[in-house]
């Protein structure tokens, strides 16, 4: 689904507005931070991380139609709207919690500072597998 082009673009520290489906039927959409992680299947997956309870957890786990919007903001060359599946992850060990506070916090103090505050939470992975990748700026 995502070439060459976009993997840079999204390879690169924005922020990704995710969109899950809402009891009331209504789009639920969220700022949030996010990664790429390669499938085994040779695919890429985009990963989110949110505490258990929150409502786009809530909403993954009631209705697995979800997309989100990467770039396309001014300044931006591109930019991509990703839908898919989404599914609920136990994150053992924060591992995938930490790989994204390095990813946005790298060298800043706010990183130790999230991973303390963090640290207690029932934080999940939101693994989005894409169904369609359309290019939207650029």
């Amino acid at each position: 689904m995502f070439d060459d082009r976009s993997l840079a673009f999204l390879a690169e520290v924005r922020f990704a507005r995710l969109a899950t489906i809402g009891r009331d039927g209504f789009p639920h959409n969220v700022p949030i931070w996010f990664d790429v992680e390669p499938a085994a299947d040779g695919s890429h997956d985009v990963l989110f991380v949110s505490d258990r309870s929150a409502t786009k957890t809530r909403n993954a786990l009631a209705n697995q139609r979800a997309g989100a919007t990467i770039g396309g903001d001014r300044g931006d060359t591109e930019g991509y709207l990703i839908r898919g599946t989404i599914t609920v992850e136990d994150d053992p060990g924060q591992t995938v919690t930490h790989r994204m506070i390095d990813r946005y916090e790298a060298g800043t103090p706010r990183a130790a500072e999230l991973r303390e505050a963090w640290r207690d939470d029932d934080i999940v992975v939101l693994r989005l597998r894409p169904t369609s990748v359309v290019s939207v700026w650029g």
